[in-house]
C-alpha cells in the first residue's frame, strides 16, 4: 500500500506525466486515488479466444489518459460515469467474474489505475483467482509503470491507434504516441512472449495487438502493419478492425464524420497479408454499429 500512496502523491504512471498528487487533485485522466468502475460483466463481444462460450470477465474502468474525439465509450473514459470502490471490492469482482464461469479476467482502459489494480491482482490471486488476467488498453504506456505488473498480466491487448504524431495529437490529444505506444509493446511481448491456447482455443498467455481503422488514415494503418510485422514474431495475433463508429459530435472533424471505407480495409487486409501476416482477425462491415456499445449501468460492481 506504501507503493500505491508514492506513485499517486505524484503521478507518472502515463506519459502525460502530470506530476499530480492524486489524494488532492486529478490530472489529464480525471482519476483521482479512488477505482471508479462502469460495469463487471461476462462479455461475449470479444474475439473467439478471449470470449469463448462463456464470456469474458470485463471490468470496465471509467476515465481514460486519452482524449480520442470519437470515442464510442465517451459516457466513462471522459464523463467519469461510474461507482467508486475499494481495492478489495475490486478484487472481489475479479472472484466474482470467475465463480460466474468466466473465461479470463478482462481489465478494459486500466492504465491510470495500475497501482490499484496491481494491489488487487496480488489479493485475488492468494485468495483463488486462477483465470488468465488481460491487460486491454490503448497503448498510450510507460515502460516503467508496465514492469510493475510483471507475473500479474497474462496476456495484453493493446490497441495501437497511431503512428503518425500529427493524427495522435489532432484526434486523441496525444503527444509522441507512437514513441510510447511502441516501447510498451514490446516490454508487454518481453513479459508474455507469442500466444498460447488452451484445448478449446482460448487465449491464456501472451500478445495479442488490435489496431482500430480511422477512416482517411489507410496510410497510417498501413505504417503500423510495417511496424507490427517488422518488430513481433509472426506468431502474434493482429487484430484488424473496422467498427469504428461515429457517435460523437464531430462537426469540428468533419474527415472522420463517416464509418471507414470498405475498400480501404479490405486494401488494408490485403496489405498486411502481402507483408506476411498468418495470425489474425478481421471484422465484418456489420460490427460498425453502436449496437455492441455496452450499457455502463453498473453491473456487477
Amino acid at each position: 500500500m506504501d507503493k500505491i500512496f508514492s506513485e499517486l502523491m505524484e503521478c507518472r504512471i502515463c506519459p502525460r506525466n502530470c506530476g499530480v498528487n492524486r489524494y488532492e487533485k486529478k490530472g489529464y485522466c480525471k482519476a483521482g486515488d479512488k477505482v471508479f468502475v462502469a460495469k463487471a460483466f461476462l462479455h461475449t463481444w470479444e474475439e473467439p479466444c478471449i470470449s469463448g462460450e462463456r464470456g469474458s470477465g470485463t471490468v470496465f474502468f471509467s476515465n481514460c489518459n486519452l482524449g480520442c474525439v470519437f470515442c464510442q465509450n465517451d459516457i466513462i473514459s471522459h464523463g467519469g460515469h461510474g461507482k467508486e470502490i475499494s481495492i478489495v471490492r475490486l478484487y472481489e469482482i475479479f472472484l466474482e467474474l470467475q465463480a460466474k464461469g468466466a473465461h479470463n479476467i478482462n481489465l478494459v482502459t486500466p492504465t491510470h489505475y495500475i497501482p490499484q489494480i496491481r494491489e488487487a491482482l496480488v489479493m485475488a490471486k492468494e485468495r483463488g483467482l486462477k483465470i488468465p488476467v488481460i491487460y486491454n488498453s490503448n497503448a498510450y504506456e510507460r515502460e516503467e509503470a508496465l514492469k510493475g505488473l510483471e507475473g500479474l498480466i497474462d496476456v495484453y491487448l493493446p490497441d495501437i491507434k497511431y503512428f503518425d504524431n500529427r493524427y495522435s495529437v489532432r484526434y486523441s490529444k496525444a503527444p509522441d504516441y507512437f514513441k510510447y505506444a511502441s516501447k510498451a509493446v514490446l516490454e508487454m511481448f518481453r513479459q508474455v512472449g507469442t500466444p498460447v491456447f488452451d484445448d478449446r482455443g482460448l487465449l491464456k498467455k501472451g500478445l495479442m495487438i488490435r489496431h482500430l481503422m480511422i477512416p482517411g488514415l489507410l496510410f497510417d494503418s498501413k505504417k503500423i502493419v510495417d511496424w507490427v510485422l517488422e518488430s513481433l514474431p509472426r506468431e502474434v495475433y493482429f487484430n484488424i478492425m473496422c467498427q469504428y463508429t461515429p457517435l460523437n459530435n464531430l462537426e469540428a472533424y468533419p474527415e472522420i464524420r463517416r464509418k471507414v471505407n470498405r475498400g480501404h480495409y479490405e486494401s488494408l487486409i490485403d496489405y498486411a497479408i502481402s507483408k506476411g501476416l498468418e495470425n489474425g482477425f478481421i471484422q465484418d462491415f456489420e460490427s460498425a454499429t453502436d449496437e455492441y456499445v455496452p450499457d455502463f449501468n453498473l453491473e456487477g460492481v
